[in-house]
């Protein structure tokens, strides 16, 4: 099947529901109709099928998963230094379940995988062409260019192109490998590095290079030829850092941050760190002071002023209102330790070990399918980077969506055309 007919396909099945809460990502809250729907579709299966359940095992790992991540902001919500805001998002993570779910109940074949890895790729291209327009113009469907990053169609006061993209890469890559080969790979990768680049977002280039590497280790076959494309990506790499230098006077102004973190001084790392350093040291203690169960999810903004020495960047400058400081923690590890304390942290251990035990256990032509999802969930929990709130309403929508696709594309009954995975 041609890569347009899958994309019909996908927009004409009841792919639409899942599929919309990507595309409606830049619109803000209007992702949410996706959730909406999946909802009324998963209601109606069991209206149908009582035990349909019992019937899916991606379904039934799923709902382990899920019981980490919100378990863990449950433990938290009780004590919480901000009960109203704990136990509210506590609620509004319960919408993460009939997404999940949706997503392995109607992706149960490998033609339907493939139709919806189409389908994201669409809507990245649409964001990328989008992107370009506006590194070269200064505008886009999202209006004018913030002045040191482009925004494309998420807009200039919603910073979140880069990192989305980052994550979401993946589809797009497999999608150009998939249509025309290893040259359409190497297209895409070059067409998505400009717009990651040119966003400023230093936690999203560190997400396209491990997803390049992914692509890279998957290509290769041996460790000699996987150096080898390491070295041309590298070429590559400062050859586009080289021309965005030269062209961009946003990527200039934040590579100039950037490498302020080599002038040896504490203040330049922090600079380069956009004082994330603060955000840390106070982070760790909130989390000596709450090492139980945290100071509750969402709460982080709340206690952080309690912690912070007096002249903190963050609460002085009111970053996140009037008498708040930072609104989270920017690191996934840190965010999980001092909202939801040690119990929320081994939840969330034990859920990456289920998670890493069930992509084993399912074998090689179903870790091949997965693969997509599988480097975009890997690379949106690397530990060593920075990281929007994964308990906001934003960043954990989209978490809970790629976990409900993972989950659903572990288990897709293969095609007969292609038993051994896309």
């Amino acid at each position: 099947m041609s890569p347009f007919a899958l994309l019909k396909a996908a927009l004409r099945s009841p792919l639409l529901p899942f599929w919309l809460v990507v595309a409606l990502l830049p619109f803000g809250r209007s992702a949410e109709l996706g959730t909406f729907l999946c909802l009324i579709g998963v209601a109606l299966l069991f209206v149908r099928h009582p035990r349909a359940l019992y019937e899916h095992p991606g379904a039934q790992l799923l709902l382990w998963l899920l019981a980490a991540y919100i378990g863990a902001a449950l433990i938290s919500a009780i004590g919480s230094a901000a009960p109203g805001k704990s136990w509210s998002t506590v609620a509004a993570l319960l919408r993460y379940v009939p997404l999940g779910l949706y997503a392995c109940f109607a992706i149960r074949r490998e033609e339907k995988l493939s139709a919806l890895y189409m389908a994201i790729a669409a809507v990245l291209a649409v964001w990328v062409f989008d992107a370009w327009v506006q590194a070269l113009t200064g505008w886009s469907l999202g209006g004018q260019a913030e002045a040191e990053r482009i925004s494309g169609i998420f807009g200039a006061a919603n910073l979140k192109l880069g990192p989305t993209l980052a994550v979401l890469s993946p589809f797009a890559l497999w999608a150009a490998r998939r249509r025309w080969g290893l040259k359409g790979l190497l297209l895409a990768l070059v067409l998505v590095l400009g717009p990651v680049l040119l966003s400023g977002s230093r936690a999203a280039w560190l997400c396209y290079g491990l997803v390049a590497l992914g692509f890279a280790w998957r290509e290769a076959g041996s460790l000699r030829r996987f150096a080898l494309l390491c070295a041309g990506g590298a070429v590559l790499l400062a050859l586009a850092g080289g021309i965005a230098w030269n062209t961009s006077g946003r990527f200039h102004a934040r590579m100039e941050r950037t490498l302020s973190a080599f002038n040896g001084a504490p203040q330049g790392l922090d600079e380069a760190l956009a004082g994330r350093l603060d955000i840390w040291r106070t982070s760790l203690r909130m989390a000596r002071a709450h090492p139980v169960n945290g100071v509750g999810v969402r709460a982080f903004r709340y206690v952080y002023p309690q912690f912070a020495p007096a002249n903190d960047h963050f609460v002085v400058a009111e970053a996140c209102g009037v008498g708040e400081g930072a609104c989270h923690a920017h690191q996934v590890v840190l965010e999980v330790l001092t909202e939801t304390g040690g119990l929320g942290l081994l939840l969330w251990l034990a859920g990456a070990v289920l998670a890493l035990r069930a992509w084993w256990r399912a074998g090689a032509a179903a870790r091949a399918r997965a693969f997509p999802a599988s480097l975009a969930l890997g690379v949106m929990l690397f530990p060593l980077n920075t990281h929007l709130a994964f308990y906001s309403a934003w960043w954990g929508l989209l978490f809970a969506w790629l976990l409900g696709l993972w989950c659903a594309a572990l288990y897709v009954v293969p095609s007969e055309e292609s038993p051994h995975g896309a």
